[in-house]
């Protein structure tokens, strides 16, 4: 599978604010980029915080790539993917709606009846063994859903997911664009949270550079 990871920070590397509130980073050339990479993409995953935090949508907001995407014999929209260790998703976030296939994956440690309502509202339930931490083992989860057919996945957020991916090595691609803003602040999410690397960090290779709206487009090989 092909991960591509792809973000907007702040200059100083904020996800959004201390207080987790979405906070517009990028403009619209941004997210007409963002909306190109979804539709090349079998899958877009985020975790369950940024879910909580956002309610977000995940489908493609131009309608010509969706049917470019029928012509091609696939799904109007990408599936969507929520790593939920506890199975927390409300039912009804945008996320499940019927636009869209939904996976939310979770661990067998997740509480049954909120699974099952997570099945009645839509979504396919993705049990997966647990990590040391007793969150979702996101290789696992990776092979689950190649099993489903996902084989280009692309990942929004939020810190703790895109950390878990680095420290599983499971990157291939990762995008950030930095916006001209600064947020500030010890306790506002990062690009990539979790417990942070001591040592080993992941190396990335700088492939292009480019300025968007008013900003930087940073591509790295992973």
């Amino acid at each position: 599978m092909y991960v591509h990871v792809n973000a907007a920070v702040s200059v100083d590397g904020k996800l959004s604010s201390r207080r987790r509130e979405q906070v517009r980073i990028s403009g619209d050339a941004d997210f007409d980029r963002v909306d190109r990479i979804r539709a090349a993409a079998d899958a877009v995953m985020v975790g369950v915080g940024t879910v909580l935090a956002d309610d977000p949508h995940l489908t493609l907001d131009e309608d010509d790539r969706r049917v470019q995407r029928l012509r091609t014999g696939r799904s109007g929209n990408p599936a969507r993917v929520v790593v939920d260790s506890a199975a927390r998703t409300p039912t009804d976030a945008r996320i499940l709606d019927d636009e869209a296939t939904t996976y939310v994956v979770t661990t067998g440690d997740a509480d049954p009846d909120a699974v099952d309502a997570l099945e009645a509202a839509g979504a396919t339930v993705i049990p997966t063994p647990t990590d040391p931490d007793g969150r979702v083992d996101v290789r696992a989860a990776l092979d689950a859903l190649e099993d489903e057919g996902v084989d280009r996945l692309m990942v929004e957020g939020g810190g703790e997911l895109i950390f878990s991916l680095f420290a599983a090595d499971a990157v291939d691609e990762l995008t950030v664009f930095v916006g001209s803003l600064l947020v500030g602040g010890r306790d506002a999410p990062t690009l990539a949270d979790g417990d942070g690397f001591v040592d080993d960090f992941p190396a990335l290779t700088l492939t292009d550079v480019d300025r968007v709206d008013d900003g930087v487009l940073l591509s790295y090989d992973a």
